[in-house]
């Protein structure tokens, strides 16, 4: 289905990410992300950068306890994901950081 679709077809998300940087083109730039696989939805995400999640997910209204938490890479990096419709699309939030493990000191954490 994806190879049959146009530009119109992904004409939401990209209208959304227009208003976006027209209100909110002050907070840190995330990366982007359109797909013709989920044609409503824009992807913001971030890299190592948790206060701009913060300050994307205020902007957008977004309840923290909205935000879900997860690990991957057997436990060295966090993901947090938040939704919130917007402009006539999904816009999905994700931040990736790193886990920093405890330092041991004299045999302790």
């Amino acid at each position: 289905m994806s190879e049959s679709l146009t530009l119109d077809d992904v004409a939401v998300p990209l209208r959304a990410l227009r208003l976006l940087a027209s209100d909110f083109g002050h907070l840190p730039a995330p990366d982007v992300h359109v797909s013709t696989t989920y044609p409503e939805r824009l992807e913001l995400a971030f890299h190592d950068n948790l206060p701009g999640f913060e300050m994307w997910r205020e902007a957008l209204g977004i309840f923290p306890d909205a935000v879900t938490y997860r690990e991957q890479s057997d436990g060295r990096t966090r993901v947090l994901r938040a939704s919130v419709d917007h402009a006539g699309a999904v816009v999905r939030l994700t931040a990736y950081a790193d886990i920093v493990a405890p330092v041991l000191v004299g045999g302790a954490a």
